[in-house]
């Protein structure tokens, strides 16, 4: 018989989505409790989604001995504190995106984790588990995709005015970052997730858009540690929203659909360079399997992964090689230099990549 783990969830935005994932894996799951400071927003949570319980107080999930998991769908500043207290109490975590700010915090992390008795914490990175992208993962498996070599993501998404008067958004302090952290992130994981981690990264970031403290328009040159190259391009300034992933191998070409936030969903194309092999792709791709996707797949995932000791299916070290992108980008940007990775404890922004002046600032408080 399947255990079913008890989740407190933390937050009323993305938390909504959260809930839906979790509604799909009723059998898995089950919500007793949300936390919100905003009541307009979590208290139709609980009606909606059946969650007997609401509440405000956010340490009072911690001192619960009737959770297994706590779920942080929090603003991105607030994720280090919420995590490290979780896994001092003694629970599992699922963590949204970004989930840190700095790599230093994600080491930290790693240490805390590593004396924590078994509990596991796994970052939210759900596109990876669209359809499209899974079946080129398996057509690289079965080698049939041959050397790596270029691949192009493009996000080009539209955030107005409106979206930016949440009052945590644009600015270094609490969202951390722009567009390269709060929205390209999933896209450019898609790139860690087939190739591995990135070996150097060239970047210019720009606030072209709207008038915020974090960029909003960015483009990357990657070099990947498989030796393919990468360009990345990034911007909120799209009137028309893609999203576009194009992956070059020597044997195939694998293209996602244009959709801006299901990208990794069929119906992907996947055009090898001969009829012989194409009817070999196309073998292969009509035995996979199509499961779930999105969040209820990670969910899904993580379950088995609890009851089974395992990692997670997105670990701290998927998340430390995004936030490792992010990073480089960052410095790339202020130097005019190419950035190598991995980051590493003597790098400048290793333990924060906010500008200098806003260092200053949270260190004063």
């Amino acid at each position: 018989m399947t255990r079913k783990l008890r989740v407190g969830v933390i937050g009323a935005g993305i938390a909504e989505r959260h809930l839906t994932g979790f509604g799909w894996n009723s059998d898995l799951f089950e919500i007793p409790v949300l936390c919100s400071l905003d009541a307009d927003r979590g208290q139709p949570l609980c009606e909606e989604h059946k969650i007997s319980e609401y509440t405000q107080d956010t340490n009072s999930l911690f001192t619960r001995d009737d959770l297994d998991i706590i779920d942080i769908a929090t603003p991105p500043s607030s994720h280090f504190e919420l995590c490290k207290k979780a896994i001092e109490s003694g629970k599992h975590v699922i963590c949204e995106k970004p989930l840190f700010g700095s790599i230093a915090e994600v080491d930290e992390m790693a240490k805390i984790l590593a004396s924590s008795n078994g509990r596991k914490l796994m970052p939210i990175f759900q596109y990876r588990y669209g359809s499209g992208l899974q079946k080129l993962k398996l057509l690289i498996e079965r080698g049939l995709a041959g050397k790596p070599f270029l691949t192009t993501i493009e996000t080009h998404w539209w955030r107005g005015p409106d979206y930016y008067a949440v009052p945590w958004r644009g600015k270094w302090a609490t969202e951390l970052g722009g567009g390269l952290l709060g929205h390209a992130i999933h896209a450019h994981d898609m790139l860690n997730y087939v190739h591995g981690p990135c070996a150097e990264v060239f970047s210019y970031g720009a606030t072209l858009v709207n008038p915020i403290q974090v960029e909003d328009t960015a483009s990357l040159s990657v070099k990947m540690q498989n030796g393919s190259l990468a360009t990345l391009s990034m911007t909120l300034g799209s009137r028309k929203e893609i999203s576009r992933l194009r992956f070059c191998f020597s044997d195939l070409v694998a293209e996602s659909i244009l959709e801006p936030y299901t990208m990794g969903r069929d119906p992907w194309t996947f055009i090898a360079g001969t009829e012989e092999h194409q009817a070999r792709v196309d073998a292969a791709l009509a035995g996979c399997e199509v499961k779930e996707d999105g969040y209820t797949r990670q969910f899904e995932l993580f379950h088995q992964a609890l009851m089974d000791d395992k990692d997670p299916p997105v670990t701290l070290q998927d998340a430390r090689n995004s936030l490792e992108l992010v990073t480089a980008a960052y410095y790339s940007q202020r130097t005019g230099r190419p950035t190598p990775m991995p980051i590493t404890s003597d790098h400048p922004l290793y333990g924060s990549w906010l500008p200098e002046e806003e260092r200053r600032l949270a260190a004063s408080i």
